[in-house]
This record gives C-alpha cells, sequence and structure tokens, in this order.
C-alpha cells in the first residue's frame, strides 16, 4: 500500500503525538536523559498550549504506562469527578434534561493531578523540567496551525459569548489565520506558578517540590481563581472539592489476541469497547475475507456495534455502578455475542446489549438524530518508548469552546460532564462524587511479557473504531504502524453518541473515499446507510502508534497524516 510518510525508526527511543512540536518537546525530555513517563508528561503538557481547542491543561488526561523494570501495566484515569454540589435534578428541571454549554458542566480538573502522579510515582524530572516547552510555547507563541485556526474560525460565536476566552482565542477580535504567532500569557503564567512553587519547595526533595505545585493548582491562586468563578457564576465547584481530588490508578482490562496481550482503560472510560470487539472478531476468519473488503468491513462494523450496545447498558463509574466485566470479556459471551453478527445483513439500529443475569433490561436509545453526525472537538494523542523499554500512552483531552475560560488563568477547567447522562436509570448517570464515562481510552499491547505497542486516538466515540483498525492492520495484515495508521478507515455511529446531546444516527456507516465502489455499493447492499468521507478524513481518528520490533530491535513510529501528527525517534 502506498503511504504519504515513512515509517519511522529508531534503536533507543522514539515518541509520537498529535501535534509536531509536541513530538519535539518529549524528544528533548528523552535526549536530555529523561525516561518515557518524563516525556510523555512534556508531550501532554505541550498539547494543552498547542491544541487548546481540543486539550486543555485542566481538561483529563487518562494515562497507561509500562514499567519495563517491574514488568508491570500502570493506568492512571486521570478524569475528574462531579463536585459534591452537582444535581441532575437541576438539568431535568431547569433544562428538559439538556446539559447546555457553561460551567454547570464543570467536573473536577484532572489533568494535572494526573501529569503530577505520573511523575512523582514514575518520573525522574521535575515540573518545571517537563513543563519548559509549554511554557515556552504559551508565553512566546507558535505559529497557528490550520487545523486549529480552523475550528476556531467555525466556532467563532461560541468564543465570543465569554469575554475571557473571546480574549485569548480571538486576538485582535477575530480568529487566527494559519501561520500567525498565537499567543497565551495567562496559560503561560499559570504553568509557571506551578514550576515557580515547586522550586521554592525543592530544597526538602523532589517529591516535596512535586506537591508544591500540585498544591498551586488544588489549593492555590489557581484554585481561588476557578472557585471564585464559579461561585459568582452560579457553578458547582467549591475550594473543597478542588482541595479533596485526586486522580485514581485503576486496573486495565485485557484480552489475548493472536499472541498479543492488549490492555485497555476501564469501563469508566469506553476502553472496553476494544477488547469486546476483538473478541467478539476472534470467532471470525477475518484474513479469508481480505483487507477491508465488504465482508471484512461489515463483520468488524457488526461486531463494534454489539460492543457499543453493552457499552450503552453496562459501562459506567464502577465505584457507583455494578459493570459485569467478568462476563461481558468472557470468551463465552464473546461468542454468543457473535452469533448476532449476520453475514447478510446489517443490523438497521443498535443491536441489543446481551443479557448478563441479575442486571435489569437497559435504558432504551435516544430517538433518532437528523442530518449529519456533528463534529466534535475532541482530543489528542502521545505514545513515548525510550531506551529502557518503558512506553507511555496518554489521552488527553477537553476543549475550549462548551466551558468559559477562567479569568486570569488561561484555562477551560473539565467540562467533560457533557459525557454523563441526566437519565437517572442510565449507567453514566450524574452523580455528586461521580466520574463521566469517559471517550478518551489510551491503549498498550504486549508481547512475550513485553512491551509491543502503545497506541491511541483521538475522536470522542470514533477512538475505539480507529484503533481497533489500527491494531487488526497490525497484527492481523503485518502492517507496518504508518501504513496501519493511514490505511482508509470507516466508522458508525449507530448508537447512541457518549457526548450531549447524545445524538443517535441507526445504520450510519462512513467511510473514506479510497474505498472502491464496489466496497461502498456491497456494504449498501446489506443495509448499511453509507456516507462518505473525504479521501483522508480528520474525523476518522488520528492514531499514533510506537511498535518495538522484536526481530530488528527497532522501534517503529506512526503518526496519522489526517491531524497534525508526528513522530520522532534515534
Amino acid at each position: 500500500m502506498a503511504v504519504y510518510r515513512p515509517c519511522l525508526t529508531g534503536r533507543r527511543h522514539m515518541v509520537s503525538a498529535g501535534h509536531y512540536s509536541a513530538a519535539h518537546a518529549a524528544f528533548q525530555i528523552l535526549e536530555a536523559g529523561g525516561n518515557a513517563i518524563d516525556a510523555g508528561v512534556a508531550a501532554g503538557i505541550a498539547l494543552g498550549v498547542l491544541q487548546t481547542d481540543r486539550v486543555n491543561f485542566a481538561g483529563v488526561a487518562p494515562i497507561m504506562i509500562w514499567l519495563a523494570g517491574e514488568r508491570r501495566v500502570v493506568n492512571i484515569d486521570g478524569l475528574g469527578t462531579w463536585p459534591l454540589a452537582a444535581s441532575i435534578d437541576a438539568f431535568r428541571r431547569d433544562h428538559g434534561g439538556a446539559m447546555p454549554p457553561g460551567i454547570l458542566r464543570t467536573v473536577m480538573p484532572a489533568a494535572p493531578a494526573a501529569w503530577l502522579k505520573a511523575l512523582a510515582e514514575h518520573g525522574t524530572m521535575s515540573f518545571g523540567e517537563v513543563a519548559q516547552s509549554a511554557i515556552r510555547l504559551a508565553r512566546e507563541g507558535f505559529a497557528m496551525h490550520g487545523f486549529m485556526a480552523d475550528y476556531i474560525r467555525e466556532h467563532e460565536a461560541v468564543y465570543r459569548r465569554w469575554p475571557a476566552s473571546a480574549a485569548v482565542f480571538l486576538p485582535g477580535g477575530r480568529p487566527p489565520r494559519a501561520g500567525e504567532n498565537f499567543v497565551q500569557r495567562d496559560l503561560a503564567a499559570s504553568l509557571q506558578y506551578m514550576a515557580d512553587e515547586e522550586t521554592a519547595h525543592r530544597g526538602k526533595g523532589r517529591s516535596a517540590g512535586l506537591r508544591a505545585a500540585r498544591d498551586a493548582f488544588y489549593r492555590g491562586d489557581i484554585a481561588r481563581k476557578i472557585a471564585h468563578y464559579h461561585r459568582e457564576n452560579g457553578g458547582w465547584v467549591t475550594l473543597a472539592d478542588l482541595a479533596e481530588f485526586d486522580v485514581r490508578v485503576e486496573p486495565t482490562v485485557r484480552t489475548l489476541v493472536r499472541g498479543l496481550e492488549v490492555h485497555a482503560c476501564g469501563p469508566w472510560s469506553q476502553g472496553p469497547v476494544l477488547p469486546q470487539a476483538l473478541n467478539i472478531l476472534a470467532g471470525f476468519d477475518l484474513k479469508a475475507m481480505g483487507h477491508n473488503s465488504v465482508a471484512y468491513v461489515h463483520h468488524v462494523v457488526e461486531a463494534l456495534k454489539l460492543a457499543f450496545a453493552d457499552r450503552h447498558r453496562y459501562y459506567g463509574d464502577p465505584r457507583f455502578v455494578d459493570v459485569p466485566l467478568e462476563v461481558l470479556l468472557s470468551s463465552g459471551y464473546a461468542a454468543s455475542r457473535g452469533k448476532l453478527v449476520r453475514a447478510g445483513e446489517a443490523w438497521a439500529e443498535m443491536p441489543p446489549a446481551g443479557d448478563v443475569s441479575g442486571h435489569a433490561r437497559a435504558t432504551p436509545p435516544p430517538a433518532a438524530a437528523r442530518g449529519e453526525p456533528a463534529p466534535l472537538a475532541d482530543t489528542s494523542y502521545a505514545c513515548v518508548v525510550d531506551a529502557d523499554g518503558n512506553g507511555f500512552s496518554t489521552t488527553p483531552s477537553d476543549g475550549s469552546s462548551a466551558t468559559p475560560v477562567i479569568p486570569g488563568t488561561g484555562l477551560c477547567p473539565s467540562s467533560r460532564g457533557t459525557q454523563s447522562w441526566t437519565d437517572p436509570a442510565h449507567p453514566a448517570a450524574l452523580a455528586p462524587g461521580k466520574r463521566p464515562r469517559l471517550t478518551p481510552n489510551p491503549a498498550l499491547v504486549l508481547k512475550d511479557g513485553r512491551l509491543y505497542m502503545p497506541f491511541g486516538s483521538p475522536g470522542n466515540d470514533i477512538q475505539p473504531q480507529a484503533m481497533l483498525q489500527v491494531f487488526l492492520n497490525v497484527a492481523l495484515w503485518d502492517m507496518d504502524p504508518q501504513a496501519a495508521v493511514e490505511a482508509p478507515r470507516f466508522a458508525t455511529y449507530s448508537f447512541p453518541s457518549s457526548s450531549e446531546p447524545h445524538a443517535y444516527h441507526p445504520g450510519r456507516l462512513n467511510l473514506e473515499s479510497r474505498f472502491e465502489r464496489a466496497v461502498v455499493d456491497g456494504l449498501a447492499a446489506l443495509g448499511h446507510k453509507v456516507a462518505p468521507w473525504r479521501e483522508i478524513e480528520w474525523r476518522a481518528g488520528a492514531v499514533c502508534a510506537i511498535r518495538v520490533n522484536a526481530e530488528t530491535g527497532f522501534l517503529e513510529g506512526g503518526a496519522d497524516p489526517r491531524r497534525p501528527c508526528y513522530a520522532l525517534g534515534v
């Protein structure tokens, strides 16, 4: 298959990230002697500067880490909880069950705590060291890239709703143009304040410095500005909420496919969709169907629909919801679900969820939405592998258009509450102290007890779909990571969206225009409501991956050209 870019290789270390300058920030840390965790945090913080339309330093940042020396996977949720004052009744009473844009969507900003926990427990460098590139890029600016410029231009009216947001994202009273210098001075000052507090306490040791950086955000001036804004504008977040919050280390979910151990995030996210779909597909001879043939696309899509039906029925914060993961990930359950894949006919809607003993009937999906699925400001991604074999995989997120910039901070505290539901019967229903069901879900793969491939993607509900296709391209079709991420892609929308307003497009299947006409027609004949995408479509996800080639010893980096992703390695 012809590719747009070569697969990059290196022997020492490698990074692949959603923006080229974030990849460079991580690479500089590796070259300076930092490990994969230091470098991954540097990339993640930089993405919160370089892609503030889609990633916020005060947003979410789920992280998955492979510790080579301990042969252990660590998963930090990087996800905030609803404030204690949050009320599902308020949305139902005052907004007809909808969740309007603004600060009432705010959950605890979790990314800073996630970055600092990763550094404190598994890194070697200070916050100030790994945040240095991000601070410089925010203070001095960077060349506005077309992907972000387009988004801000298309959402100009949205940014004008809040003066502090307009001041940042509409400098000079208009959207910034591609190639213009884009500066975020308040954001730089917030990051620098954390670094300065760390420096002031470093005499007591590295851990004390990192705690001081954390306190600067969750107990210091930043927290006070966030809480004050909420108090003055009818929000729910308080100083006590911020001071008492912490991220959680969670177990991964995993499955074994063709000798590869796939680790995904738990049901507090949509992470289990990936292993569930892989388990269902294990019952079919995909190889015999041919890559991206009618039969192949059909079976992958139908397996995804079944996994998404279970997501809608069962997934939620396991501290509040009984999620039958052991059953959902069992081979027997996958085999029973696979019987619902009909070779000659597509499900015209979301299939029924699986029947797990002891669980009540599912919440019905919302009414079918009209028109095109709305493109959402979603997410970014970064992964790193270092010379010692450690791996880092993260999907930082939370944009700047659904909630205001807090004046004087340059920050938009996480609006991830939009991925909760206001139906009390739904497993992902809003509740005080509960986590929304998160779409960002980094993953990594092991082989023979060693790191094989960290990978992930932005894309909201498209994330596990893009990740599944790329994984199969590598594991089943023997593609290198770059060819795997560039291969033509498809996505189903035949399930309720994770994000408000939870739009549902029964039977909808989008395909990039590189698919042959016969494949498009064949899928339509099976009952899929086929819709076209461009040749290379940003809404199809933007997967980054690094494969450790055991035969050659090289690291192989793939970076998706659908967005400004780049890989670097030596």
